[in-house]
């Protein structure tokens, strides 16, 4: 029996995980607007969030949360972090007791400081919670390229399960039972992706953006370990992998965020052009905080924060991160 499979949430990222579940399995893709709903079903595009990229036929797609959800064997949550509790909190009541909740989304929620699936256990907490991360670039999925995905539940029989789903030719979805690390390195490493795009903006150089993602990995580690995930989890697809992709590739919203800073725009201006949510934004300040509770040293995170939310620029970040004393490479800084 085929798995039916809903997604919530159609934008760039929601929506290419809807298109490649529907090769495997009925799917459906909830929309906030009517409009992306009928554009979906008749044109078989999502020309807002993936341009003129081909939908598969055979996904349906609905403004009615209610229709997606009630009768799925697997919820896909596409929702910003700061949305997921909302959008969950309105259909608990129409989704089928233990259908497992998959996030997406790569950042944590403002005010509780909590990972997606600490959220889906609170408001859901007969469901399992699993995550679905990875160097995973919208544009290039949908562009047909190769990459790597990994599903991860503590239950590896559900793991195994939903990772069909997803898995094809082109797309290699490994399976991890370390929720926390998993969650932790794709939320983490936009912060480090707005530093690179500093670096960017400013000209440093590929010497300076090279020590910045290394060192960058070394922090988001440091914290991601403090707070419950494995040490080699942050070395693999989930950790270093998406670091490496988010801070390089011109699809990446964060890294272009920290490159129009560095250029000498204001955060506000970058945000009001986007048509599409950059995490690590609201996540810099979740990132400050968890730091501070841990006792984890954040020096990149730091700077960062500090140009989003205490006035200061670009430049003075990178100036205060090249006046850090060098100690062993294994410490802070």
């Amino acid at each position: 029996m085929r798995l039916r499979v809903a997604v919530l949430g159609a934008g760039s990222f929601g929506t290419t995980m809807a298109h490649l579940a529907s090769f495997r399995s009925p799917t459906v893709l909830w929309c906030r607007r009517a409009e992306t709903a009928d554009e979906i079903n008749e044109q078989h595009t999502n020309g807002r969030y993936l341009g003129e990229h081909r939908l598969s036929s055979t996904l349906g797609a609905t403004a009615s949360i209610e229709e997606a959800v009630r009768d799925a064997d697997v919820v896909v949550m596409g929702v910003p972090s700061h949305g997921v509790r909302e959008v969950l909190s309105g259909v608990a009541d129409s989704i089928r007791a233990w259908v497992p909740v998959v996030s997406l989304a790569k950042g944590l929620e403002p005010d509780t400081l909590l990972r997606m699936t600490q959220v889906v256990r609170e408001v859901l907490p007969d469901h399992p919670a699993g995550v679905l991360t990875g160097p995973n670039l919208s544009a290039e999925i949908m562009a047909d390229y190769a990459a790597a995905s990994v599903i991860a539940f503590e239950n590896a029989e559900v793991a195994r399960q939903i990772q069909h789903i997803f898995h094809s030719g082109l797309l290699r979805v490994y399976t991890n039972d370390d929720v926390p690390g998993c969650e932790l390195g794709g939320a983490l490493k936009n912060v480090i992706a707005i530093a690179t795009g500093m670096g960017d903006g400013l000209g440093v150089g590929d010497n300076t953006r090279a020590a910045v993602i290394t060192r960058g990995l070394a922090e988001l580690t440091r914290l991601g370990v403090a707070m419950g995930g494995r040490p080699e989890t942050f070395a693999g697809l989930t950790g270093m992998g998406d670091l490496v992709a988010t801070c390089t590739s011109r699809h990446s919203r964060n890294r272009h965020v920290g490159e129009e800073l560095g250029r000498g725009r204001s955060i506000e201006e970058i945000i009001e052009a986007m048509n599409q949510v950059a995490e690590g934004v609201k996540t810099s300040r979740v990132v400050m905080e968890l730091g501070d509770k841990h006792g984890v040293d954040l020096p990149i995170s730091r700077e960062v924060y500090g140009v989003l939310y205490e006035g200061r620029t670009a430049m003075d970040a990178y100036r205060g991160l090249t006046r850090r004393a060098a100690g062993a490479e294994r410490d802070p800084g």
